[in-house]
């Protein structure tokens, strides 16, 4: 058993020992879309204005917090790549006496850990904007539930990628519509029938009803707690899968 967490922590360690050389730039890249996000809808058009009985900001920083930790927990497919295809790091990985397994953990558990830097950031936005937001137990399930299935997606799309360059267009034409079709700006049900037909195919739509309700005390919505924790099964087993069918 204490090899099997040896083998995780030495890689985790390792991502952790990168992300620290970097650490400002992290958060500075973190720190800086919300904010101009919160400046535009927040204080701009949506000012003013209440969705269901409650202040657009009190809708808003939630979505933020969902589409930011999405988008740090989703980009270690980048790192991933690197590692692949430029430092040859990922190699030495499937060479170790590590379980296929391992390696999918200690990279999940790192996006995980990416993406809690945009969610203490935008935490600290909502003390200034005098917005109350809970932090519950079970707030913090449906965090890492979210993490976890973008963390997921992220290390799946870097396995799958045949160029680094692939990468941009799965932002293009997959991260970058989910962030803004998925219920983070704007509520989900007053938008045209096609669009939430798509929103209904997005984790993003789960993932940020479940930090809405859990930061609002509200009680989770169990349908989308299943839908992600069915996601996050589904996501683990093909990327073991896809694992075990790469060359060391």
């Amino acid at each position: 058993m204490s090899h099997n967490f040896n083998g995780i922590s030495g890689i985790y360690y390792r991502e952790l020992t990168v992300l620290r050389k970097k650490l400002l730039r992290v958060v500075a890249a973190a720190a800086v879309p919300p904010f101009l996000y919160l400046m535009a809808f927040g204080f701009g058009v949506g000012q003013n204005t209440e969705v269901n009985g409650a202040s657009y900001l009190q809708f808003l920083i939630p979505g933020l917090i969902a589409m930011a930790s999405m988008n740090q927990s989703y980009n270690i497919a980048t790192e991933i790549n690197i590692s692949r295809f430029y430092l040859k790091i990922f190699e030495e990985f499937l060479l170790a006496p590590n379980g296929r397994w391992q390696i999918m953990a200690a990279e999940v558990l790192y996006g995980i850990t990416r993406g809690l830097i945009p969610v203490a950031i935008i935490l600290l936005y909502s003390l200034g904007c005098q917005v109350e937001l809970h932090l519950t137990l079970w707030t913090i399930l449906a965090l890492l539930l979210h993490l976890c299935v973008f963390a997921l997606i992220g290390f799946i799309v870097a396995l799958k990628m045949k160029h680094h360059r692939d990468q941009a267009s799965m932002n293009a034409f997959v991260i970058t519509p989910m962030m803004f079709l998925s219920g983070t700006f704007f509520p989900v049900d007053q938008m045209p029938l096609v669009i939430q037909w798509l929103a209904a195919l997005s984790p993003l739509t789960y993932s940020a009803e479940l930090l809405r309700d859990g930061l609002s005390n509200q009680p989770l919505e169990l349908g989308s707690i299943w839908a992600l924790l069915g996601l996050i099964t589904v996501l683990a087993t093909y990327g073991i899968h896809s694992l075990k069918r790469m060359e060391p």
